[in-house]
């Protein structure tokens, strides 16, 4: 370890005392404290603890979970040099327990009162074992994550413990199938460090899960899916004091923008024999209790921190002065398989330890009390009741006196039952919405200081040749270069009047000059969600006083009045609502059906699509297939938002990554389903961003040539969290509207013939505008229009036809009415939306009395 000055360590120990925050290269500073300077950093970070246990209203308690270990399958497809519990298939009686064996160990953990299954197993064993692949087919599993889900509702099911899953690298759409058996999950990041990544010779060296990048991706993955997650770091396997350092400030910034890291361990490393790194000498016990001062003070109050207790021999009291609020599993009966040579220490001694120390030793559940006292979005409804079963209601943590028992895992019940606010779809034409803001506005989202830090500042860019990219764009649309593409929408006065004069001539060409729209309604079904979209204003949680889920009866009957109306579509979709049952949007689909045969269904994002996937443990084909069969005839690919990354784990906290919205769209096209496709811009974005997004959206089209029409979706931002918070822009400018729908037009000529406005946020003189530069249709009299007019649209909830026509006739270009396909609507359907003005009358606006 490099030595460091004396004042160094001084100037760091008085910003550590006086509470002041820490940097990386402070914190670098302080694990190299030993002696005296170390007593004062263990002072200043066990400060830092007894105030985060006051604050949770738990002084003086340490905490611990009883557990059982199921070492569910010990071959993995990685190599760590300091790992003996991965082995080779021959080493095994079989490649994986079998469901009896693993509930042999659950039942005789919870006969001696364990609350905790930790499911611990080598990542994705399939892709390198072929015996593990050969097991998992021959027991009918995909592959072992399907296993490990199935393991655990027999776990819930027939015993009672509580499953925390340790299945290594998970994707966002594996922590979407796992949250509802498993009411916490880990991984522990280890380290951030390259080197022992890449180098050869090093620990993870040729392990592809064990790139720092990966694994935090995971973790933030588990943030977002609001998964109280547990994580932590290694210690002595190779990495610099900096190293840690920079990987306990990784975990922070993780911890602080999702609030799902529910606990921290720094764990030493202990050699083992017959492992590559068996030669290396075992962490000091001095360097892990500065590691572990080092990141209570750096992680701050609210974090819970964890040493392993079978790993630092007779250290407990060293370890309580470090800070740490917690002694992870220990089990009565399991031994550790990680570390198999260091057996646990019996709970009555470790109580014993413990109050030497001067605190308490009290037993949690797998899930931390904070999660188990907040409930949704933390734990999943078809949870609620195992964990209810073991929880002390007034801490969160267990029952001293709980029974365990098997308890039913099943869908939640009663989802469709009318409750709420349901007319709010009129109501917010009249009397509005009860509050700018949810109550939980300043946690749900994450920490809106840390999403600032992960935006980061503006890059200013160098405007373009817009004369260049002007007659690029009149000579060779599709072959605009990004940076010609940038300067177009930049262009303004007589350039951006050309921009859109070209698009209009595309327009033409592609399309001639009629107007379409759609007689339809929209039907939102709920607006309970928990995903955490940070640009949305429509999302409640059920308790709110705007919160609303309709029942199927009342969606028919909404059906049912559009159709008597002369509708010839309903667009349905709704908030990713925790009650509703994995079937909910099939039976959505044929209640639809059932009133009104005829009726085109266009309903559920992907994002609903991978809720439905998830909860129905069925693929993403198997659900879109199944759907097909419901009832439902095309997708709207609204949930894109922005299909970069970067841009959308700003804008939203949970939504499906771009490469998932990809997946369900193109999957959704290969099984004959069409989609629109849809982008919502002029919030934390950028031009170039929009650029991209057009550009893949072309790709994707020629790829499958599933997508009916381009949708363009300013940001609304009046009462959008992201906007309230100071975090957004207030949405696009006018020429900014204008330049972008005529791109559309340009990069997406030969594509997609059709390029949607949206008159819900756009004013009618905007419409008009984008109308003569590239813009061919108006979208739908939608009859109830929520999400925008709750994100405070000022231009309506429904729009007859004859407002629609009075839009378009000044510019002197011809009006159609239209099908979800851009066909022509029958003529009974035309002459029953004549009759009614394309709207319902029960939607209608009441006028007041002369």
């Amino acid at each position: 370890m490099d030595l460091v000055s004396e004042s160094a360590l001084r100037r760091a120990l008085a910003r550590a005392r006086d509470g002041k925050a820490l940097d990386v290269t402070e914190a670098t500073v302080l694990l190299h404290a030993r002696g005296d300077h170390l007593d004062s950093l263990l002072d200043h970070a066990s400060r830092v603890r007894d105030a985060g246990l006051e604050a949770a209203g738990r002084p003086g308690i340490i905490t611990y979970s009883r557990k059982v270990f199921i070492p569910l399958t010990r071959l993995c497809r990685d190599r760590c040099g300091y790992c003996t519990f991965a082995t080779a298939p021959h080493k095994l009686e079989s490649p994986f327990l079998s469901p009896d064996e693993v509930l042999e160990i659950a039942r005789q953990g919870a006969a001696m009162g364990c609350k905790e299954a930790l499911f611990t197993l080598g990542d994705r064993p399939e892709d390198r074992w072929h015996q593990a692949r050969e097991w998992l087919d021959a027991h009918g599993y995909d592959d072992t994550l399907s296993y490990v889900r199935a393991m655990a509702i027999r776990v819930l099911e027939e015993t009672g413990l509580l499953p925390h899953l340790n299945p290594g690298v998970l994707s966002w759409r594996d922590l979407q199938r796992l949250k509802p058996v498993a009411p916490s999950m880990g991984m522990m990041l280890e380290t951030t460090s390259r080197r022992l990544f890449e180098e050869k010779g090093q620990p993870h060296y040729g392990s592809p899960d064990k790139d720092p990048a990966v694994r935090l991706r995971v973790l933030e993955d588990a943030g977002r899916t609001n998964v109280p997650f547990t994580t932590g770091i290694l210690i002595g396997i190779g990495e610099t004091v900096q190293d840690r350092a920079e990987s306990i400030f990784a975990i922070r910034r993780v911890a602080r923008e999702y609030g799902g890291i529910q606990e921290v361990i720094v764990q030493n490393f202990r050699a083992k024999p017959d492992t590559a790194m068996r030669g290396l000498p075992d962490a000091d016990l001095q360097e892990l209790a500065a590691t572990i001062a080092v990141a209570r003070l750096v992680l701050g109050p609210r974090v819970r921190l964890q040493a392993p207790p079978n790993l630092v021999d007779a250290e407990y009291e060293l370890m309580i002065r470090a800070g740490i609020d917690d002694w992870g599993g220990v089990s009565p009966l399991t031994p550790d398989h990680v570390n198999p040579e260091r057996p646990w220490p019996q709970i009555d001694e470790l109580a014993d330890r413990t109050r030497e120390a001067g605190f308490r030793l009290r037993e949690r559940l797998t899930i931390y009390p904070e999660y188990v006292l907040a409930g949704e979005p933390w734990l999943d409804p078809r949870l609620t009741a195992h964990v209810a079963a073991l929880a002390d209601p007034a801490t969160g943590l267990a029952r001293e006196d709980a029974a365990l028992e098997g308890r039913p895992w099943q869908e939640p019940d009663g989802g469709f039952a009318a409750s709420g606010r349901v007319d709010l779809h009129v109501e917010v034409d009249t009397s509005g919405r009860t509050n700018d803001r949810r109550d939980d506005f300043d946690h749900v989202y994450g920490d809106w200081d840390a999403l600032k830090d992960r935006l980061g500042a503006a890059v200013p860019t160098t405007p373009g040749d817009v004369r260049q990219a002007l007659r690029r764009a009149a000579s060779d649309p599709a072959g605009l270069t990004d940076d010609e593409a940038v300067a177009l929408l930049g262009a303004d006065g007589e350039a951006l009047d050309e921009l859109a004069a070209i698009a209009d001539e595309l327009r033409k060409e592609a399309v001639g000059d009629e107007v379409t729209y759609v007689v339809n309604r929209n039907i939102n079904f709920t607006n309970v969600c928990y995903t955490g979209c940070r640009f949305c204003a429509f999302a409640q949680r059920r308790t709110d006083a705007d919160a609303y889920t309709l029942s199927l009866d009342q969606v028919a009957d909404r059906a049912q009045e559009a159709w008597e109306a002369g509708a010839t579509e309903v667009c349905m979709q709704g908030g990713i609502h925790p009650d509703l049952p994995g079937t909910a949007y099939f039976d959505i689909a044929k209640a639809v059906k059932a009133r009104t045969p005829d009726m085109h269904v266009h309903a559920f994002s992907p994002m609903e699509v991978i809720n439905g996937a998830s909860r129905t443990n069925m693929s993403i084909r198997e659900w879109l297939e199944a759907a097909k069969e419901a009832g439902v005839d095309s997708l709207p690919g609204t949930a894109a938002e922005i299909l970069d990354d970067d841009v959308r784990w700003v804008l939203t906290k949970g939504k499906l990554p771009t490469q998932e919205w990809i997946e369900v769209i193109t999957t959704a096209h290969k099984v004959g389903i069409p989609t629109t496709s849809t982008m919502m811009y002029g919030h934390v974005d950028t031009h170039l961003h929009w650029v991209r997004h057009i550009k893949l959206i072309r790709r994707l089209q020629e790829e499958t040539g599933g997508f009916s029409e381009f949708v363009l979706l300013p940001f609304v931002h009046t009462s959008a969290p992201i906007y309230l918070a100071g975090v957004a822009r207030p949405g696009p400018t006018a020429s900014e509207n204008r330049a972008v729908h005529a791109l559309a037009r340009i990069l997406l000529h030969g594509a997609i013939k059709n390029i949607q406005c949206s008159w819900v946020k756009l004013r009618d003189d905007l419409c008009r505008q984008v109308l003569q530069g590239g813009v061919n249709d108006l979208g739908g009299t939608l009859m109830e229009e929520t999400i925008s007019r709750m994100a405070g649209s000022e231009n309506g909830s429904y729009k007859t036809i004859s407002e629609l026509r009075a839009m378009v006739e000044v510019a002197g270009r011809p009006v159609r009415q239209r099908t979800t396909e851009y066909g022509v609507p029958s003529a009974e359907r035309l002459q029953a939306s004549l009759a009614s003005d394309g709207v319902c009358q029960s939607v209608r606006r009441v006028l007041p009395l002369a």
